[in-house]
């Protein structure tokens, strides 16, 4: 046994001499004195009812019972007038109910219920007489009821609670899964399509031009190793339990990409047969992580349909940083969304997420004079007040 235990069982014990001194030492004090002395012994059973809340009710049962019959050689005690005090340890009783009510599982707080109802109406029955045994059976009767309405609320907010907490974690799993979906997406999906048209290239002109052939190759490894330290990081990422812990054994994982990425992912696009023209213009700043994120992946997407669907060689890129808000603009003069069809798949499905979640605007379509065009705007926080310095005169 704990020396917390030992310490919740002598406070029983000493209950239980308080009482034996209350009722044995003072036989002929009044009922209301050794109501409240029971009421105020009942404190010393606290420690146990956080641990063994039957064993703390059943003790403050036949306390109960104890200063309400009194010791055997004392006096019947009248109470025909009014309700006198002696039935004032049950108020304990009555809360200690509650409490497992709240806590316990429905079998014991039942059998609690019945055994404290039982004995309460039978001490009133055998030492109330008069007009006092009908009001003394209905405090009883409404202490119990409300002790255990009181409890079944507490126990319903509870269980609530709960569940709100298990919904909240569900949805922030699915959000997880989806936020990891649309990253793998983003990346792979961009690197798969360029592996594809140097594939291809290389395929056509390793026979008549070997040099095409060998850069095609390289560029292919080097898409090839990018991608899968890409998905490297994400799945140690993953398997990481604690983000905070640092393993020594292992590398720091590498930031997310960024709009000042974004002259590599041309370079590398460039590799796949679509030139890209960047341009930026308003201040340059830095920007938060999630809007960072974001733009570059919307261009890396647009990007990756430019290389698969547009059939052209010739994209630009336009980097906007206003006040309030971050423009993004991707256009090429290809077949447009009617033959190169990425309005259909994930791709656009997953730039309209990312802009929904940073609360922005998304629009894409084909280009009067020809071409698709993707174009988001990704509202900026507001920037900090200057501080403003005030002489004291």
């Amino acid at each position: 046994m704990t020396r917390t235990n030992l310490t919740a069982w002598a406070g029983g014990v000493l209950y239980v001499l308080a009482l034996a001194l209350l009722v044995g030492g003072a036989p002929r004090a009044s009922g209301m004195l050794h109501g409240i002395g029971a009421l105020l012994a009942a404190s010393l059973l606290l420690g146990l009812l956080r641990r063994a809340p039957a064993s703390a009710l059943v003790l403050l049962l036949l306390g109960s019972t104890a200063v309400v019959a009194g010791p055997p050689s004392s006096a019947p005690v009248d109470l025909s007038a009014s309700y006198q005090g002696q039935f004032l340890p049950f108020l304990a009783v009555d809360l200690v109910l509650g409490l497992i009510v709240a806590t316990r599982a429905r079998r014991a707080s039942t059998v609690a219920v019945a055994a404290s109802l039982l004995v309460q109406v039978l001490l009133v029955g055998s030492f109330a007489h008069g007009d006092g045994l009908t009001a003394n059976l209905v405090i009883a009767v409404l202490a119990v009821a409300a002790a255990c309405t009181a409890g079944l609320l507490i126990r319903e907010r509870r269980e609530h609670a709960v569940a709100l907490r298990a919904q909240e974690v569900a949805e922030a799993v699915v959000a997880e899964r989806l936020r990891i979906a649309r990253e793998l997406h983003d990346m792979v999906a961009h690197s798969i399509g360029i592996i594809a048209i140097q594939a291809g290239v290389g395929s056509r002109v390793i026979r008549t031009q070997p040099e095409e052939a060998g850069e095609a190759l390289r560029a292919i490894e080097a898409t090839s190793r990018e991608t899968l330290a890409g998905l490297r990081r994400t799945l140690m990422a993953l398997r990481r339990a604690d983000p905070d812990a640092e393993d020594p054994g292992r590398a720091p994982l590498a930031p997310s990409p960024g709009l000042a990425d974004l002259d590599r992912l041309a370079a590398a696009t460039a590799d796949a047969g679509v030139s890209v023209d960047v341009h930026r213009s308003g201040e340059q700043r830095p920007l938060p992580a999630e809007i960072d994120l974001s733009a570059y992946r919307i261009v890396q997407e647009a990007l990756t349909n430019v290389v698969r669907h547009a059939g052209t060689g010739l994209c630009r890129v336009a980097i906007e940083y206003g006040d309030r808000e971050l423009s993004v603009e991707i256009v090429d003069d290809g077949r447009g969304a009617t033959e190169h069809g990425p309005a259909h798949g994930f791709g656009i499905v997953g730039m309209r997420e990312r802009v929904a979640l940073l609360h922005g605007r998304l629009t894409t379509g084909t280009r009067p004079e020809g071409g698709f065009r993707v174009a988001a705007k990704l509202p900026l926080p507001a920037p900090a007040p200057a501080a403003v310095s005030v002489e004291a005169r």
